[in-house]
């Protein structure tokens, strides 16, 4: 099993080429990383159908964009791309149509609701208690997730997967607050409230850097993975 530190020297010794789709705060900053891990940036489109489709050929697509962006754009990145990192949300009422055309044109996808691997171990520990009290019972989950005042999606894609994960262990739906204000990067906090007393969950980020940290990873395990995966699903399997 290869560690990330030999992957990263294979990369920078093999050329794995990137292409950012979505040139906002996330865009530039996953351009940071890519840069610190030595992989080639090789464009930065607010219009991913305009991109070459040659080299487009040779890379792979990290998607920042919107819920309307993703609709028009994913059929386009999986009729050219090598591959595909998708970090938008807002489509997961698409989800199965766009997995379908990726595994369709044979182009590697991995898409999340959030690459952060703090988030991932989030979802780790929402499932074993969710499952847990869906055998003891007596309690009921609620969630409070709070983001910057430019999302556009509310619930988050995050409080989403979070309540999916909860509702299926438990059999119920979850309520789900959202707050939009200021620059808040994401705060996800999940009770379970029961008769004698309460267990809360909470993840909070500091900045944007973990998201696109993650996305980075997601990138270049695509670059060597067939199939379409969701990050949760492979990102503890080193």
């Amino acid at each position: 099993m290869w560690s990330m530190r030999s992957i990263n020297i294979f990369l920078k010794q093999n050329g794995m080429k990137a292409v950012i789709s979505g040139y906002g705060k996330m865009g530039r900053m996953v351009e940071k990383i890519l840069s610190e891990k030595g992989i080639e940036c090789v464009g930065c489109s607010e219009d991913i159908v305009s991109f070459d489709k040659e080299l487009a050929g040779e890379s792979v697509c990290i998607d920042f964009t919107t819920p309307e962006a993703i609709r028009k754009n994913y059929r386009f990145i999986a009729e050219n791309f090598k591959a595909a990192v998708i970090g938008t949300t807002g489509w997961n009422d698409i989800r199965d149509e766009v997995i379908a055309y990726f595994e369709k044109c044979g182009t590697t996808m991995i898409y999340a609701s959030n690459f952060s691997v703090g988030v991932n171990l989030f979802f780790a520990l929402a499932d074993f208690i969710s499952e847990k009290m869906a055998v003891t019972g007596g309690y009921s989950p609620y969630m409070v997730e709070m983001h910057h005042c430019h999302k556009l999606d509310a619930p988050s894609g995050t409080a989403r997967s979070i309540a999916d994960i909860i509702d299926g262990n438990m059999g119920t739906s979850v309520d789900i607050q959202s707050v939009r204000c200021g620059e808040i990067p994401g705060i996800h906090t999940v009770g379970f409230e029961g008769i004698n007393d309460r267990i809360t969950l909470t993840h909070e980020a500091f900045s944007r850097e973990g998201f696109a940290r993650g996305a980075v990873d997601a990138a270049i395990k695509a670059d060597t993975l067939e199939g379409v995966y969701d990050f949760k699903d492979i990102i503890f399997n080193r």
